[in-house]
């Protein structure tokens, strides 16, 4: 007895001491800044927190993005429920642009030592510099909120101003000696040991993370290929394409198909541009694949409209799930969901094109050489039908007689004796 009290009370106290380790969720941003990404890290920052964390890391590698993005994701690490901490690593990783406002609002910044941070100074789209008004505009509001940010956490705010205004840089040591971030770690685990202990500005967390559990997330399959999609140097393209096809179909109606490829690119190309949400774009590329599924079925397109409609239904179910944390769309799913119904629409365009194609097998024009019995009143059942019939040598007509049609007049039929 004593000895399974001694055991119950060993597991009592291995149980709570694995349960009060420490957990932290690396969250591994590997990509550009821009609305597919942005949904990715807010995701999992809210997934941390909701998940009981300890605390949550951006592991950085960044050559920057869009503004719109950014500014979300720095909403989203300011207004996390849990430390975020951000290591710019490993060894060959840069926070860039975009990425030094990512670094610089983290409760605890670190970088590897073969790392750089820096070139923060606002460009356009096509990597050209923006125009002289705009351009003064844009640098001073993102010097000050990159100022606002090292300020508020304690960092250099010079560096800060100059990063965006000359596009300074700095390397691992040259930033930790500027009091740019807080630490240099080689090591994702080195800077959780360093971090232990630290009392957080501005927010007053006292980090316990040394020795803690990591466990990793890494941007999906579906998530690479949105973010594949909306790259700055295929969304234009995407654009165009999306017009070109729509205004193809209204100049030549009918057509179809370049109208129905042209919505699937438009859409996709104004949820890269930041211009609807992720979710809304899922859901409208789902309802048009719909429609288009059901369309081919009324109109010959030798399913071109079939292809299009699984296409917008395979992108927009990929879509829909991924600004909903908690939930993630299923690869072997989506593929297995988009080949059934391509096999079904193919089966069943397949038939209806036979049908169209086969020759005509009923009507009165078929029904010569036809076999049919007299019934009463010199009605004779041929094919399912009562006719008139008269002989073919003025015989009469016995009922149960079988006789074999020789013409068609009218609605009357002439017919023969059979066997004769």
């Amino acid at each position: 007895m004593r000895g399974l009290l001694l055991l119950g009370a060993f597991l009592a106290f291995t149980s709570s001491a694995s349960a009060a380790s420490p957990r932290v969720l690396a969250i591994h941003f590997d990509a550009d800044v821009n609305p597919v990404t942005q949904n990715f890290l807010c995701d999992n920052l809210s997934r941390a927190a909701k998940d009981g964390y300890t605390a949550a890391v951006i592991v950085l590698n960044t050559p920057g993005g869009l503004l719109q993005s950014k500014d979300k994701i720095v909403l989203c690490e300011l207004n996390a429920k849990l430390p975020v901490l951000v290591w710019v690593g490993p060894n060959g990783a840069t926070a860039g642009s975009a990425g030094v406002w990512i670094a610089q609002a983290a409760d605890f910044l670190g970088m590897a030592p073969q790392t750089n941070i820096g070139s923060s100074t606002p460009i356009d789209s096509g990597g050209a510099n923006i125009g002289s008004d705009l351009r003064r505009k844009l640098i001073n509001h993102e010097a000050a909120t990159l100022r606002a940010l090292a300020q508020s956490h304690g960092r250099n705010v010079d560096w800060a101003d100059r990063a965006v205004r000359v596009a300074t840089n700095a390397t691992a040591r040259e930033a930790l000696h500027m009091n740019v971030i807080d630490a240099i770690a080689p090591t994702l685990p080195s800077l959780l040991e360093q971090a232990d202990g630290v009392k957080t500005k501005p927010r007053g967390y006292t980090l316990h993370v040394a020795g803690a559990q990591i466990h990793d997330v890494h941007l999906g399959f579906f998530t690479r290929l949105l973010n594949t999609l909306i790259d700055p140097n295929i969304l234009p393209l995407l654009f165009l394409a999306g017009l070109a096809g729509i205004g193809f179909e209204i100049f030549h109606p009918g057509v179809v198909l370049p109208g129905a490829l042209g919505g699937v690119a438009l859409i996709t190309a104004l949820f890269g541009f930041s211009v609807i949400p992720i979710s809304w774009g899922g859901l409208v590329l789902m309802l048009l694949g719909v429609a288009l599924l059901v369309i081919d079925v009324h109109v010959t397109t030798h399913g071109a409209l079939t292809v299009a409609g699984l296409i917008s239904l395979a992108v927009g179910s990929i879509m829909l799930f991924q600004n909903a944390p908690g939930y993630h769309t299923s690869k072997p799913l989506v593929i297995a969901v988009a080949v059934a119904l391509g096999a079904v629409w193919v089966f069943a365009l397949s038939k209806a094109v036979q049908v169209r194609r086969s020759p005509v097998e009923v009507g009165p024009q078929l029904i010569a050489g036809s076999v049919g019995e007299v019934r009463e009143n010199g009605l004779v059942y041929v094919n399912g039908e009562l006719w008139q019939a008269r002989s073919t040598h003025g015989e009469e007509l016995h009922r149960g007689d079988r006789v074999r049609v020789e013409s068609l007049d009218g609605l009357v039929l002439t017919v023969r004796p059979e066997g004769t």
